[in-house]
């Protein structure tokens, strides 16, 4: 940009230099000429290619600063980013040049089909609602055993989050065939499809897309819907639009660990917080911060050139100190869904020529990849039990000094937390009716595997052994009857024992019964470890 600016200062230095000699060497010559009207020819020749010289030079340097001035006019558009985000540049094209080479929604409905055809055992396609129009999201999950509930970590992408932002879902697609074809001969294709559970849907926003818009077919940006951590925004459910109920209700029933949106308008990898409490563009991280650093890095750096970036170094950025937005979807997943997400600025142009999409595919591929593996290849993984009985425990795992907390999983209790690497951290894991247990933990390069056992809680009252969380003693008839036997009646009771001891054995030493103690089983008793 830099070196542009100088080039088009020097042109138009010269511009002006020789639009003011041009008209000193034609008066030159004039003069020359009239003053020597017995001079050569070749002096008037000479006179007459320098004046020819100066126009040819003069057009030369006009031209010359008209190309400069539309490549500079190109950067411009193409430098900050977030203001491509508006609809005025996508305005400029025409619909049918925008649309050349794109698969149409219902290129992409057959696609997604017949990659579920293709790859069955690897995928299954389902759908999480439905458009303004009645469009179906489609997604493509893929994993060794999709639809089943395991012990791993799930991941999903959305794309064209934004109607006018296509670049996404062809992305996605290439994503999904390049896994199914990959399985079982890469080794990275292979540890993905194997140790995770990718969601992909390709298109949030298809009204949006289908009428070249930005917002979907009631003119809503969905990534201005969801609820908001600092203003009052989008808390009626039932005014959200159907794309952004059906997002919600898709992480409430898939337990995703991160995530990430493609958008296109610009070439950076963007982390939370996406908007501050006073509305400044400022840096403000959340508890996370480096973990989220990290991820972004891990994509801006396996891309081809994003970590190269001028504007953005090392190709990441906190949301809030580039473009603050509100009622965002990344910050609300971190909130309220408990899962990791960023948000991908793939191509600086936002809707490119379609002959591009297999090139901006060869640079977005690594990352897109290893986004991914990063799940498995990177963080803090485990499941917790109970010491009593061995079952698995939904608990709470929390890191000391970062104020969040990651949920296991109430079938498997298995937990992902996702962290920093190179760093040393203490694990609390909290259940309630459970002793909590904390151990510290060097995070290296590669993952680390942390199971937790917990013991359960338990109180005294009088001689009775109660488990306050695991007993059901709030039946009324339990503790009347546990009273009952803890006041003066527990004298008639030895009594009556006693008593009925005595006649026992003169029974047995009469003979007339045999007791054999070879039939007695022993009693089941409650251990509780302490």
């Amino acid at each position: 940009m830099k070196m542009k600016k100088l080039l088009f200062s020097i042109l138009l230095f010269a511009l002006t230099v020789s639009s003011f000699l041009l008209p000193l060497s034609l008066a030159k010559g004039a003069l020359f000429n009239f003053a020597s009207s017995s001079s050569s020819s070749s002096s008037s020749a000479s006179s007459c290619c320098l004046t020819l010289d100066f126009l040819k030079l003069q057009v030369l340097l006009t031209a010359t600063l008209l190309l400069v001035l539309e490549d500079f006019d190109k950067c411009i558009n193409t430098s900050h980013a977030r203001h491509l985000l508006e609809d005025d540049v996508i305005r400029t094209q025409t619909s049918v040049d925008l649309a050349k080479g794109y698969m149409t929604n219902a290129d992409l409905e057959k696609a997604i089909k017949q990659f579920g055809q293709r790859c069955s055992n690897i995928s299954r396609i389902y759908s999480i609602g439905k458009s303004v129009h009645g469009f179906p999201l489609w997604v493509i999950e893929i994993s060794d055993k999709p639809g089943e509930e395991e012990t791993e970590p799930a991941f999903k992408y959305i794309g064209n989050v934004h109607g006018d932002e296509p670049v996404g879902r062809e992305l996605l697609i290439y994503l999904a065939n390049w896994l199914c074809d990959n399985y079982l001969t890469d080794p990275l294709a292979t540890l993905i499809v194997e140790n995770v559970h990718l969601h992909i849907l390709p298109s949030m926003n298809p009204d949006g897309y289908s009428l070249r818009k930005r917002g979907n077919a009631n003119e809503v940006d969905l990534n201005r819907d969801f609820p908001d951590q600092f203003f009052p925004l989008n808390y009626n459910e039932d005014s959200r639009q159907p794309e952004t109920r059906a997002i919600i209700n898709w992480a409430k029933d898939i337990r995703f660990t991160a995530s990430a949106t493609l958008h296109g308008g610009a070439l950076v990898a963007n982390y939370p917080w996406d908007g501050t409490k006073d509305r400044s563009t400022s840096y403000f991280g959340c508890p996370d911060d480096e973990t989220f650093q990290f991820m972004a890095s891990i994509y801006s750096h396996s891309h081809y050139n994003m970590s190269t970036s001028k504007e953005f170094p090392g190709g990441i950025t906190n949301g809030a100190s580039w473009y603050p937005i509100y009622g965002g979807m990344q910050d609300w997943n971190y909130i309220h869904a408990g899962c990791f997400e960023l948000t991908l600025e793939v191509s600086d142009n936002k809707w490119p020529n379609a002959a591009e999409l297999p090139i901006i595919w060869r640079y977005n591929k690594m990352s897109l990849l290893n986004l991914v593996a990063s799940l498995v290849k990177t963080g803090l993984h485990g499941r917790i039990y109970s010491s009593h009985d061995g079952r698995p425990l939904p608990g709470i795992i929390s890191i000391t000094g970062i104020n969040y907390t990651v949920r296991a999983g109430k079938t498997f209790a298995d937990y992902h937390r996702l962290l920093a690497p190179k760093d040393k951290y203490e694990v609390v894991a909290t259940m309630p009716g459970y002793k909590s247990k904390n151990t510290t933990i060097w995070l290296d390069e590669g993952a680390v595997s942390l199971d937790f056992v917990l013991d359960p809680e338990f109180t005294v009252k009088g001689s009775v052994l109660q488990n306050d969380y695991d007993c059901n003693c709030n039946n009324k008839r339990t503790l009347e009857f546990v009273h009952f036997l803890g006041g003066f009646h527990l004298e008639l009771y030895l009594i009556f024992i006693a008593t009925l001891g005595f006649l026992c054995l003169l029974l047995l030493r009469r003979g007339k019964l045999k007791f054999s103690t070879q039939r007695l089983s022993p009693v089941a008793k409650r251990t509780a470890v302490v």
